[in-house]
């Protein structure tokens, strides 16, 4: 019959087609609108490009130039006034409910899209049909549903309107900024998402994005799954994509041990994942040491002591400084750690711009931590001089 339209699918069928169709649309904003146009992590075929510009015109009425600005000023000003969709600043209610409405506002910034928008699409179908009829794609799309899958069709249609009003402007840059876990201390508030892969396409990993945000793959853990790179290594192994970058290594050299050029370089790039290492390897045996051997009265001064002592300081408010205020005053040993976590980041903060006053101050640094009588702490140290710019066999 008419109202089942040409395919007449039965339920199962039409949902099993709505994923298909909605992971289109996540695969063309993750690949395409985010990690090639945003941040060039990868370059696409122009065949490629064009499908993921029309089926975006289709499925979400969003501009290329639009959606690349005002990402690219939500890296610059994340977590200020000037960030589009920060839930830190506007609320997590804000973001979750009204993420698309965000956009569009921020959309009609001329200033947004002229400093942020550059070196994307204004070829003659950008400025005479994609810019020209932004709502032209989904009134087409909704005709072409409507024709395929008949009433049911529209539901279809709706489907596809919301997916990325929900997952993206809201899921992503709301949860994603307000719940999860982090892998980086980053200076923004990003967290990863788990188990979304699949429904999100690899953007869950949040924090791992803002914390190399020109890597065209966003997992860094064993166990973490980016469905995007899975589609970009699909789309290399087929010509059409070729990744610029990706997040660097950090290689490591057993028996390694002095501090030269090379190390300082390797600290430098792989700071993140140092400091990684730092919580995992020192913060964390200490704090579970000083919590075993506290007097039971202020046993409760180290709850989440962990993290408070690894969060990235500008995301502390006056109740976490005054409870890490509490525990150093309690532990000398955890005062003694958190200060060296602080006088590390310093070091590239202050020197990354001259190799050999970072170099110094990484010697020092180490000599400190060699000499404070903290044993895991003296094991970082020695860690840190087996870090390299290469593997041990190149």
């Amino acid at each position: 019959m008419w109202y089942n339209g040409l395919l007449d699918l039965s339920a199962w069928q039409l949902v099993a087609v709505t994923l298909v169709l909605t992971h289109i649309t996540i695969v063309s904003v993750t690949v395409y609108l985010h990690r090639y146009s945003a941040h060039r992590a990868l370059e696409l075929h122009p065949a490629l490009k064009h499908f993921f510009r029309f089926w975006l015109w289709l499925t979400t009425a969003q501009n290329t130039k639009e959606w690349t600005a005002i990402h690219r000023k939500h890296h610059a000003k994340c977590e200020t006034v000037d960030d589009p969709h920060s839930p830190v600043i506007k609320g997590l209610r804000t973001v979750l409910l009204t993420g698309a409405e965000l956009y569009r506002a921020e959309a009609k910034n001329e200033d947004t899209l002229r400093i942020y928008g550059k070196n994307c699409p204004e070829d003659w179908i950008e400025r005479n049909v994609y810019s020209r009829f932004p709502e032209g794609g989904v009134v087409l799309m909704a005709i072409i549903d409507l024709a395929l899958f008949g009433v049911l069709g529209m539901t279809v249609w709706a489907v596809q309107m919301m997916w990325i009003p929900v997952w993206a402007a809201g899921v992503i840059n709301g949860l994603g900024h307000a719940v999860g876990y982090r892998n980086f201390e980053c200076r923004d508030a990003a967290t990863n998402l788990v188990p979304w892969g699949i429904l999100i396409g690899g953007e869950e990993l949040h924090n791992n994005h803002h914390t190399y945000p020109n890597s065209a793959k966003l997992s860094v853990k064993k166990w973490e799954f980016d469905m995007g790179w899975a589609w970009i290594q699909l789309f290399s192994a087929l010509g059409l994509a070729k990744v610029q970058r990706v997040a660097p290594i950090a290689h490591r050299v057993e028996g390694k041990g002095s501090l030269d050029m090379d190390t300082a370089m390797a600290i430098l790039n792989n700071r993140f994942q140092i400091m990684a290492q730092y919580r995992k390897l020192v913060i964390a045996p200490l704090v579970k040491q000083e919590v075993a051997k506290a007097d039971a009265s202020v046993r409760h001064h180290f709850r989440r002591a962990k993290r408070l002592l690894s969060r990235e300081t500008s995301l502390l408010d006056e109740s976490h400084q005054a409870r890490i205020q509490r525990m150093l005053e309690d532990s000398q040993a955890l005062k003694v750690i958190y200060e060296k976590r602080l006088a590390l980041q310093q070091i590239w903060v202050k020197t990354s711009s001259n190799g050999h006053e970072m170099l110094e101050a990484i010697k020092q640094w180490v000599a400190e931590a060699e000499a404070s009588g903290i044993q895991s702490l003296r094991d970082f140290a020695e860690q840190l001089k087996t870090y390299s710019l290469r593997p041990a066999n190149a």
